[in-house]
């Protein structure tokens, strides 16, 4: 037991502290590691925000369809279909941002394209 200490006090004793270039090729690495990761990391909000919107979209088109089949009408609006009881405050507040209903047909909201 005591040759195995003795053994690990003399290695230690021998060592060194990292060396700058050791430290330099650690933060490099570390470096091109986010710069890999941080795009990933935005592309995959775009995509998780874009496929929230369209599962939205399917479920207030739904509501819609109900809507239309209960009263015989289409609905006009998405507070039309808050006020009957088809869409909760926080559905309709995220439609209404997100969405557009039109002859009782619901799309997403496109953006302007930038120029």
């Amino acid at each position: 037991m005591k040759t195995i200490k003795k053994t690990i006090q003399k290695t230690m004793k021998n060592k060194e502290g990292f060396t700058l270039m050791e430290m330099v090729l650690v933060l490099f690495i570390i470096s091109v590691l986010m710069l890999m990761i941080i795009p990933n990391v935005a592309n995959t909000k775009k995509s998780v925000e874009t496929k929230g919107t369209d599962a939205l979209a399917v479920v207030v088109q739904t509501q819609a369809n109900m809507y239309e089949l209960d009263t015989g009408s289409e609905a006009a609006s998405f507070d039309e279909l808050k006020t009957g009881g088809y869409l909760s405050d926080k559905q309709a507040t995220e439609a209404t941002a997100k969405l557009t209903i039109t002859a009782g047909e619901v799309a997403p909201i496109v953006p302007a394209a930038t120029p």
